[in-house]
């Protein structure tokens, strides 16, 4: 099930990626202002990024952030690509969520999304 799927902005990409606020409902913060996800990547390794709930006015803006920067670094994203965020419990891995990266592909005149494989080892 998707949770969100976003084109990334300059401020994604640089500091810190915002999503839609209805998305929170997927998220178990247990009372706190912030959660550590455990992602699996498209290569099937273990992420945590961090989920911090931010106040904006009257509501609560999620960011992700600690552990974000890394994953658009190590798979060499940037303003235009698409983060898309996946409920799925991996009980090997010890994750409940999938990440994936994806781009724009033009071909033929005709536009599609790609998979984005990790650009740099770690």
């Amino acid at each position: 099930m998707e949770v969100f799927s976003k084109e990334l902005t300059d401020t994604d990409v640089r500091v810190r990626f915002s999503f839609p606020t209805h998305c929170l409902e997927h998220l178990d913060f247990a009372g706190n202002n912030c959660v550590d996800l455990r992602v699996k990547d498209s290569c099937g390794e273990l992420r945590v990024i961090r989920c911090l709930k931010r106040k904006n006015g009257d509501y609560e803006k999620p960011v992700l952030s600690k552990g974000w920067l890394k994953f658009v670094a190590d798979y060499g994203l940037g303003v235009g690509d698409k983060a898309v965020l996946l409920r799925e419990d991996d009980h090997r891995l010890g994750s409940q969520f999938r990440i994936e990266a994806r781009r724009r592909i033009v071909l033929f005149g005709g536009e599609a999304w790609g998979e984005v494989t990790r650009a740099t080892n770690y």
